[in-house]
């Protein structure tokens, strides 16, 4: 056995043991945390302008401290990059990560000495706890393979830019450094497919043993890779045993994975952005992912039902239910302050707390009052394909409210690897499913206001070549699963079955 994998596990129970005792006191540990964030940032221009020398409890801070999302917060991120220390938090950042935007163009989002580490410990804390649970450290003998952004670093007025998981590739460990793919080099190429070619030849002939990745673009890596040799991912990684992911759900892709991988492989969910690491997966046998109340990051949730009303209640963490769609509010050691990052999740524990990502706030179905979320219509996918031969690549699902004839419906963009022989009764299937998670939606079809939904068939690789029409092809970028308007729908029109 390898000197790395047997000094593994001992570690990995260290961390194990220290991560539970926070996990078992969160009221207790997320105070400590508020307490700190305030006391920290009291001289900030932002804490004088907020009275943080006043505030000694939660409600006090939620007198003072309006939810924000970017527009809200970006008068203070000006002030930064026009040179002014001691803005958000304390000194200058030592970064920005330049994530896109919609409202406000490219946004800039603050990493600060104190809010890195938490980024990477995070990370290695995810593995760790796997190797705890499992035994299994056997991974680290072999190369690892993490298909991220450029690590390519600019700079915006003498700040350090770049993507998140470009600027966290300059922070991978010693040890792991030996084993790391793809080259430096490779991972410097901007063009997402040039990119990935590059990798499959860098790697191919390696003995890889964990990848990680947004599962739409590692489904393009297997499939080159299934292209240049004609075998699955498993006869050409023996030792393949651990799949790493975050960005989005991955059971729609997992019966895909499987067939080309070839067999089962253990996953690991992560929930990092470039406003903070908030959660993974602790457990392979429990659903959900550990909300990390130590890290760095104070939590307030408000039901997503209720957050476009005037005045909607703010929660901490005492307070959460299970079931329950939340909108995250985050304050980090970064300086972000009620800032509100656009995802719903909800807890399938509270002992410890553990989430699932629901969706976007922005990303969801209402064009008639039905509320539909992006975790309903994952749902009703795994449904309709669970026990058959049916593969979906991708899809996104878009209201058409003005049908040339007939009643409006919803319309599901599909790329099937593999198309069920019933349409029909497929669609029935996920129409059904639909209805008995979204009474809503259940009223509308039995009010005839909707009629059953749609599907249109996109081309294969139909989804990456609209990502590369408008220049979000691989890297962080992803396809919602949902969008309350035409915009995506319309992109997708050159690239449907006609």
């Amino acid at each position: 056995m390898n000197t790395k994998s047997i000094l593994a596990k001992p570690f990995a129970k260290a961390i194990q043991k220290r991560v539970y005792k926070w996990a078992a006191n969160p009221v207790k540990t997320q105070e400590k945390v508020f307490k700190k964030l305030i006391r920290q940032a009291t001289k900030t221009t932002f804490g004088r302008d907020h009275n943080f020398g006043q505030i000694k409890s939660y409600e006090d801070f939620k007198k003072n401290v309006p939810v924000r999302d970017y527009e809200g917060l970006k008068s203070y991120i000006e002030l930064i990059l026009n040179g002014q220390s001691d803005v958000l938090w304390k000194g200058m950042p030592l970064y920005f990560a330049k994530t896109s935007g919609t409202t406000s163009g490219a946004k800039y989002i603050p990493l600060t000495k104190a809010s890195m580490p938490c980024h990477t410990k995070a990370a290695r804390n995810a593995l760790l706890l796997y190797i705890a649970e499992t035994g299994n450290a056997d991974f680290v003998n072999g190369k690892l393979i993490f298909l991220q952004g450029s690590p390519i670093i600019d700079e915006k007025n003498g700040i350090k830019t770049g993507r998140l998981s470009g600027i966290v590739a300059h922070y991978v460990p010693n040890y792991l450094q030996s084993n790391r793919m793809p080259s430096w080099e490779t991972n410097c190429i901007e063009d997402w497919e040039t990119k990935v070619n590059a990798i499959v030849e860098e790697t191919v002939t390696e003995d890889m043993t964990l990848i990680s990745g947004i599962p739409s673009w590692v489904q393009m890596y297997f499939e080159k890779l299934q292209a240049k040799t004609g075998k699955n991912i498993s006869t050409i990684f023996p030792n393949f045993n651990l799949f790493v992911y975050g960005g989005v759900n991955y059971e729609p892709y997992r019966n895909k994975f499987e067939k080309m991988i070839g067999k089962r492989v253990d996953s690991i969910e992560l929930f990092p952005a470039s406003e903070g690491f908030f959660a993974y997966q602790d457990k392979q046998n429990e659903k959900g992912m550990l909300l990390l109340l130590n890290n760095g990051i104070f939590y307030e949730f408000i039901k997503a039902d209720e957050f476009f009303e005037e005045s909607p209640e703010r929660i901490s963490i005492g307070d959460v239910e299970l079931g329950v769609n939340y909108v995250l509010i985050i304050s980090t050691n970064a300086g972000l302050w009620a800032y509100n990052i656009g995802d719903t999740v909800a807890f399938t524990s509270l002992k410890p707390y553990r989430i699932i990502v629901t969706g976007r706030i922005k990303h969801f179905i209402s064009a008639f009052g039905e509320h539909v979320i992006a975790k309903e219509v994952e749902h009703a996918l795994q449904a309709a394909t669970k026990d058959t031969a049916v593969s979906v690549s991708e899809f996104t699902v878009a209201p058409q409210t003005n049908p040339a004839n007939g009643l409006p419906y919803h319309e599901w963009f599909i790329d099937f690897e593999k198309e069920p022989e019933d349409m029909a009764g497929f669609i029935s299937i996920i129409d059904n499913a639909m209805q008995k998670q979204n009474s809503y939606y259940f009223d509308l079809i039995e009010g005839k206001i909707l009629r059953t939904l749609v599907i249109s068939r996109v081309q294969k690789d139909g989804f990456s070549a609209y990502m590369k029409s408008i220049g979000k092809l691989g890297g962080q970028n992803k396809v919602p699963r949902l969008s309350n308007d035409r915009k995506i729908a319309d992109g997708l029109q050159q690239f449907l079955i006609k």
